[in-house]
């Protein structure tokens, strides 16, 4: 008989980390963010006006699975205490941590239903389609907690386990495309020597894991120098208000082996970078920015290639583009997967029921707004690929 243990504190979460890092390794799909190192910076860094629920699930004396949650206040248009994963937009997907994922969040969800609720709606965010494959379902519909699934922004992926190599890959871009990339090579090389600069440390056990601080400070001031520096929102690198914890991710990151940058320099002079996290084959890119001196060299097309090529000749098998500017992304994407949220509304609760109607009225908004809007026409659109959306349904 599967029992859970709930953990409420950091000082209680360290126990549990030799039985997390296993559960980690027999993970489908997983990603530095489904790792111990990154919840708990994260955990350091955003813990204020949020409770802990880590739920380690058991077969007898044996850890089989792990569920994250936290609970915190969902947005600031809907003030109300939500149970929910901890990715916080950070990543891109996440799901329990261990080889049977839908046990464990069985279990889960029915320790969750005979404990006191300090939490108005549950939500699972962040769910991969493809690799769920109805798991979370199931196990909602199993603990008795009916659920609305709502549609997230797809991810954009690039399969790189499918063409085995950078020329073959780009041999199926579009024509357009392969001379947009020739053209601001070549335009880069006038500007001075180009060198590109890629860092995986080696985290291989006793060896030291090197986070080449020089490289990351690079990253930030690039940053800092590009459109981002002076914009008012977001969570780039150079904001105050993330700097210490993307470099402390930088550092556990690091320690694991999970950080993938990208530099590109020109006569020396950092111009461009790509920040990712990868794992077991799987690059996550999370951050870039260029010198705005060098746009119309194309810098950051430049970078983006070569970060995809450097993916190629390590072996990778999936890069994820993340799910944002899909219409950016086109030229290099070659899947668009589907990422849902599970959410449950406690049917007594008139808050949740309230904020059900509220978002059900704004996803119509959306739709029609979707509908009705122009559709502009380009004169390129013959040689842009078709965006297919892929689920698990």
């Amino acid at each position: 008989m599967i029992s859970v243990r709930e953990i409420n504190d950091a000082a209680e979460l360290a126990t549990v980390r030799a039985e997390w890092d296993q559960l980690l390794e027999r993970t489908r799909a997983a990603s530095f963010f489904h790792s111990w190192a990154w919840f708990t910076t994260y955990w350091k860094h955003f813990s204020a006006g949020k409770r802990m629920r880590v739920l380690v699930a058991y077969d007898q004396d044996r850890a089989v699975g792990i569920v994250p949650l936290v609970v915190r206040t969902a947005r600031r248009s809907e003030p109300i205490r939500i149970l929910t994963y901890p990715l916080d937009d950070w990543g891109t997907a996440y799901s329990p941590i261990g080889a049977d994922p839908q046990t464990t969040l069985t279990a889960a969800l029915a320790h969750i239903r005979r404990t006191p609720r300090d939490w108005r709606i549950l939500e699972l965010p962040w769910v991969d389609a493809l690799v769920d494959d109805g798991r979370t379902q199931l196990a909602l519909d199993a603990t008795g907690f009916q659920s609305i699934r709502e549609t997230q922004n797809p991810r954009a992926v690039i399969d790189l386990a499918a063409h085995g190599t950078w020329d073959a890959y780009l041999a199926t871009r579009t024509s357009k495309c392969r001379e947009n990339l020739r053209r601001k090579e070549k335009r880069l090389a006038q500007r001075g020597t180009v060198t590109y600069v890629g860092h995986r440390p080696d985290a291989t056990e006793g060896l030291p894991a090197e986070p080449r601080w020089d490289l990351y400070d690079a990253c930030e001031s690039i940053s800092r120098a590009s459109w981002q520096g002076s914009a008012s929102g977001g969570s780039m690198l150079n904001k105050e208000e993330f700097r210490a914890f993307y470099r402390d991710c930088h550092l556990a990151a690091a320690q694991s082996g999970a950080v993938d940058l990208g530099l590109i320099l020109v006569d020396d002079r950092p111009v461009a970078f790509q920040y990712a996290y990868h794992f077991r084959g799987s690059v996550c890119g999370i951050k870039s920015a260029y010198d705005p001196a060098f746009a119309f060299e194309g810098v950051g097309t430049v970078i983006k290639a070569r970060l995809i090529a450097d993916s190629f000749a390590r072996g990778d098998h999936t890069y994820d583009m993340g799910p944002e500017a899909l219409e950016w992304k086109r030229d290099w994407l070659t899947r668009v997967w589907s990422v849902y949220r599970y959410v449950h509304f406690p049917p007594r609760s008139l808050v949740a029921q309230l904020i059900r109607g509220k978002r059900t009225i704004e996803r119509r908004l959306k739709n029609t707004i979707r509908t009705w809007r122009p559709v502009r026409h380009s004169p390129h659109a013959k040689t842009r690929a078709s965006l297919t959306i892929e689920s698990g349904d």
